[in-house]
């Protein structure tokens, strides 16, 4: 069973950064891609970034593409989502997330149904 907390959410300015950090209990987390997803109220949960095992391959959502930067420590087991230049629309639950299957070092998922253990999410607000 693989445990996931994330941390660093809270309130921030418009233009402002945070940086959302997930730790991951588990031996075999360099196995996993992982990827990190958000979901706003009254919407569907979207993707937002994701980092193959080695940290070789990152795919970002269009939406937040030139703001947003991944990283993995697996040496630390953590997952890392800086977010800078934040906007209102980045407000959400974020959640992180391991893939379910075993990739390729080049292969990214994007869809929610492709990642198995989730943390409970951290809320980031960004106000106007």
């Amino acid at each position: 069973q693989v445990q996931l907390v994330e941390s660093g959410g809270g309130l921030v300015q418009s233009g402002g950064s945070l940086r959302l950090s997930c730790a991951v209990s588990t031996r075999t987390f360099g196995n996993y891609h992982m990827g990190w997803f958000r979901q706003a109220p009254g919407k569907e949960r979207e993707f937002v970034a994701a980092i193959s095992r080695t940290g070789r391959a990152t795919y970002y959502a269009d939406s937040v593409k030139g703001r947003f930067t991944i990283s993995r420590d697996n040496a630390k087991n953590t997952v890392n989502l800086e977010m800078n230049s934040l906007k209102p629309e980045d407000t959400a639950v974020y959640y992180c997330a391991t893939d379910r299957s075993f990739l390729s070092d080049s292969v990214i998922h994007t869809s929610s149904y492709e990642y198995e253990y989730w943390g409970q999410g951290t809320q980031v607000t960004v106000s106007s």
